[in-house]
């Protein structure tokens, strides 16, 4: 007798989920649709903000440089009434960038450290005190910090001016002759004071995002407390610290009333960073808005247009560094 054929049955395929085409395409509900068209419509809407005022700082920068008797990037004076005018930009941008990196180079590491300090070293009872006072700094006006800095600030500057002249002075940077301390680094000091907690809170909120798995395995494998931070929260935060170092140099880029309160402004390039004079776009648009004519205006208006283009660039570079390190951003950890 022949041994009976076994036959296996093939089971039926698993029963695959149905997919609404309209819901990938797409929101389906109402509420979804008007969710979705009222974000579209409003990252439209700040492009062509943004677009109109790009229009309008080129139309009327165009007016006023096309008029200008010297270079508008390299001359060295601001003189609208003359005829032809004669200004540029020179001492405007040379001021405006020391004093930006004067303030970043002092801010930066504070505000990191302080950061750090709040998350990993202050016990519980001193982080809600000191955070607040921080959160506080962040929301005092300018024209205040401004009126402390030429009150109280200003005349305690001649220790320090004194002191780094007599150790440092042979650098021709830190040379001082014993003017009025409303100079660059002066400028710098107060702007490091002002972008101090807006670095220092959104550092301190990356910090605080480190997984607590990274932080153990170190500990595990007999880190010390700073190794932790160093090899583990630092790598992790390093693109939200430089997202708050930027935004930090833009309101440093953009400060007004603080600096045209604190500094002597000259249309000259000095050399040291004690001496007084030099200049800021923003000091200079808010120091000759009010009294200049229509061609004046237009002439503010270019410098603006430069600002403009600054922080257009700032950001954008520090968008590159970000995505070059993006392997340590908290969306990929």
């Amino acid at each position: 007798m022949g041994t009976p054929t076994q036959t296996t049955e093939t089971p039926p395929p698993a029963p695959q989920p149905t997919v609404d085409k309209r819901a990938v395409r797409g929101a389906t509900r109402p509420g979804d649709r008007i969710f979705l068209a009222f974000s579209r419509g409003s990252g439209i809407l700040l492009l062509v903000i943004m677009a109109a005022i790009a229009v309008f700082l080129t139309y009327r920068a165009s007016l006023a440089i096309s008029k200008d008797q010297g270079n508008f990037l390299t001359t060295f004076q601001w003189d609208t009434n003359l005829v032809p005018p004669d200004f540029g930009i020179a001492v405007l941008a040379f001021g405006t960038v020391v004093s930006s990196i004067v303030a970043m180079v002092i801010a930066v590491p504070v505000a990191v450290a302080i950061a750090l300090f709040l998350t990993h070293y202050a016990p519980r009872r001193m982080r809600g005190p000191i955070a607040y006072v921080i959160d506080l700094l962040a929301a005092v006006p300018s024209i205040v910090y401004g009126l402390w800095g030429a009150l109280v600030l200003v005349p305690h500057m001649n220790g320090l001016f004194g002191w780094l002249n007599d150790y440092l002075g042979w650098t021709g940077i830190f040379s001082w002759e014993g003017g009025a301390p409303r100079s660059m680094l002066t400028v710098g000091i107060l702007l490091a004071i002002m972008i101090l907690p807006i670095i220092t809170n959104v550092s301190r909120e990356v910090f605080r995002q480190v997984p607590q798995m990274h932080e153990e395995a170190a500990l595990a494998l007999g880190a010390t407390r700073w190794e932790v931070i160093r090899m583990a929260v630092i790598p992790f935060g390093r693109s939200g610290v430089i997202s708050a170092s930027m935004l930090g140099l833009g309101r440093a880029l953009g400060e007004t009333m603080a600096v045209a309160t604190v500094l002597s402004p000259t249309f000259d390039i000095q050399a040291s960073l004690l001496d007084p004079g030099g200049g800021t776009f923003a000091q200079n648009i808010a120091s000759k808005f009010g009294e200049a004519t229509e061609f004046g205006r237009d002439a503010l208006i270019a410098s603006g247009l430069v600002l403009f283009v600054i922080t257009l660039l700032v950001n954008g570079a520090a968008r590159a560094i970000i995505a070059r390190r993006k392997e340590y951003s908290g969306a990929n950890a």
